[in-house]
């Protein structure tokens, strides 16, 4: 999908197509509806605080605007850009309307993630031109919004092919293109091939992925390792014989937040105590959406100096209970010194099984320990 989340966005704000968007804010983003009906958006320059973009426009992305972006850094980049709060269950409504629409085409999809997907169209019949057009008509049809489709041999080229003309683009890729299309992109644009791994090829010279396709064998050898250097070459040469993968099962499913201001365990007790309570309920929630239980509760706590803790604790039924969750996750919770101001806060399930038979528990208030090192 195409910038997916601020794509969702402009459904609900249409008159801010064309118009550099950040997406990330807090509810303090939220815009606000003057008396004549119009909306009046903050700007990023009004942001502060430590938070990250979730996302942006092409038009943000412009000026260098990208997910994953501090937040202040981006203020900088693009300050006059619209800032918007992030809204989680819009988008995984309109993942679902998306992912609803190939599935009218083929059941063999591959889940990659909320807005992403492989699918393999082996055995469809038609051109496969004529196939991407039908699909991205299915997906513009179901949710009014645009996605970029690359079909080709195999995933690592479809993954590569997707990005080279987005927006709402549709490519075909074979091996023949492997020289013109493929091995003048830098290396990087290979899903693994990280930073550093990046940055330890262009020391050696190795800057495209044809490069790496001219490497000799035993320099990237050398420097990387028998096994990925192997991979290496494979990639170098579009090779991957990956199937779509379509039936996967989750090993955890988590929730957390990071904070705009340290909390205090102590002074901001209810604060942080309502926002452990949501996150335990929306864990809960996913797990009963996609319908599993889990046995392994966790948290993870990261304080003011940096320094993240995590604390498991295994119960003996395994459960999707909101109720049992923020019991089990209070257990781990004693278990940690609470001695320095908190800036990010995390529950997980893990150990996944199937859907129990149990209903939904509506969630109650219980009362955390936070505190209780100062106590």
């Amino acid at each position: 999908m195409d910038a997916f989340f601020a794509s969702v966005e402009l459904l609900r704000y249409p008159e801010l197509r064309g118009m550099p968007v950040v997406v990330g804010g807090g509810r303090s983003a939220t815009p606000e509806t003057l008396p004549d009906g119009t909306r009046r958006f903050r700007r990023l320059r009004e942001y502060a605080g430590r938070g990250v973009v979730t996302t942006s426009t092409y038009e943000a992305r412009k000026f260098g605007v990208f997910s994953a972006m501090g937040m202040m850094k981006a203020a900088q980049l693009a300050p006059d850009a619209i800032l918007l709060p992030t809204d989680f269950d819009s988008y995984r409504h309109y993942s679902r309307l998306f992912k609803a629409a190939i599935a009218i085409f083929t059941s063999q999809i591959e889940n990659r993630g909320i807005d992403e997907i492989y699918i393999d169209v082996s055995d469809l019949p038609g051109e496969p031109a004529d196939i991407g057009r039908r699909m991205k008509d299915a997906v513009r049809e179901a949710t009014g919004l645009t996605c970029s489709i690359c079909i080709a041999p195999n995933k690592l080229l479809a993954k590569i092919g997707s990005e080279l003309d987005k927006p709402d683009g549709l490519t075909i890729l074979t091996m023949d293109d492997l020289e013109t299309r493929i091995w003048p992109l830098e290396a990087r644009k290979v899903n693994g091939i990280g930073p550093k791994a990046n940055e330890k090829l262009a020391t050696l010279g190795i800057v495209t992925i044809g490069d790496i396709a001219a490497a000799d064998p035993g320099l990237l050898q050398t420097h990387f390792g028998h096994t990925y250097a192997a991979w290496l070459a494979r990639i170098a040469l579009g090779q991957d014989e990956r199937p779509v993968v379509v039936s996967s099962e989750p090993k955890s499913m988590s929730r957390e937040t990071t904070f705009e201001r340290d909390f205090h365990p102590k002074h901001d007790r209810a604060t942080l105590s309502a926002e452990f309570t949501g996150l335990c309920t929306r864990v809960a929630e996913d797990l009963q959406r996609k319908g599993y239980v889990g046995r392994t509760v966790g948290i993870k706590l990261r304080f003011d100096d940096f320094r993240t803790v995590t604390r498991d604790l295994t119960v003996t039924v395994a459960t999707a209970d909101p109720v049992e969750i923020r019991r089990a996750a209070t257990e781990c919770l004693k278990r940690i010194v609470l001695d320095r101001r908190i800036r990010l806060l995390g529950v997980r399930v893990s150990t996944l099984s199937g859907r129990d038979e149990r209903g939904f528990v509506e969630p109650v208030q219980v009362e955390l320990p936070f505190g209780a090192a100062d106590d």
